[in-house]
């Protein structure tokens, strides 16, 4: 069986992609269990070129089939921010989750909910050593609700509010996130990329 690494040391990213791609005759490996410290700069200005270069790097350390992805909130009412810097807004902790949302949250204060609109997008980059193979990407479009609500998911799913189903990200089921996300998405339209990959003998 193939192996493909996924590029993440995200446990909570990780475990999405393990569900979402369960199905495909792959072997799923991340960056801890073959080893690779490696932690690519993301000098890119949108979601596409940090996922390209962290692809390629990944691929090319690990000599594997890799996806890597980049991905974050984009809020209207903010100018689109925190986009790109979502895992790092307000020069926040690296696993402070709560510490960027309440800052999203105070930024937002005031804000009518009719101007909070705002969507999580995520593009998807599939490398080998020899160089990209291509992307996709996958966006949700909701409110950035009034209070945080939940406690499934991870980063900013408790404010994002989804209105066909009244609840935030952080208050569905896995399943149910996987079915609307932008990284459900985005996994979902990889997996052609992924198939001709493993069609191909010499690979």
């Amino acid at each position: 069986m193939k192996t493909l690494l996924i590029a993440t040391n995200n446990a909570h990213k990780l475990e999405e992609y393990r569900e979402i791609l369960a199905d495909l005759p792959i072997f799923l490996v991340s960056l801890a269990e073959v080893g690779i410290d490696l932690d690519p700069e993301e000098t890119g200005t949108t979601f596409t070129e940090n996922a390209v270069l962290k692809a390629i790097a990944f691929a090319q350390s690990a000599n594997l089939l890799t996806l890597a992805d980049d991905s974050g909130l984009e809020v209207d009412a903010l100018g689109g921010e925190p986009g790109v810097y979502s895992a790092r807004y307000g020069d926040t902790a690296k696993d402070d989750h709560l510490g960027r949302y309440r800052l999203v949250l105070d930024r937002l204060a005031g804000i009518p909910w009719e101007q909070r609109t705002g969507r999580f997008k995520c593009v998807v980059a599939l490398a080998t050593s020899a160089g990209l193979i291509g992307t996709v990407e996958g966006a949700v479009e909701g409110y950035i609700a009034l209070d945080p609500a939940g406690n499934g998911g991870f980063g900013y799913d408790p404010i994002f509010f989804y209105p066909p189903w009244g609840q935030t990200l952080a208050q569905i089921s896995s399943a149910q996130k996987h079915s609307i996300s932008h990284r459900g998405q985005a996994a979902r339209a990889a997996i052609p990329l992924i198939q001709h990959f493993l069609n191909q003998p010499d690979k």
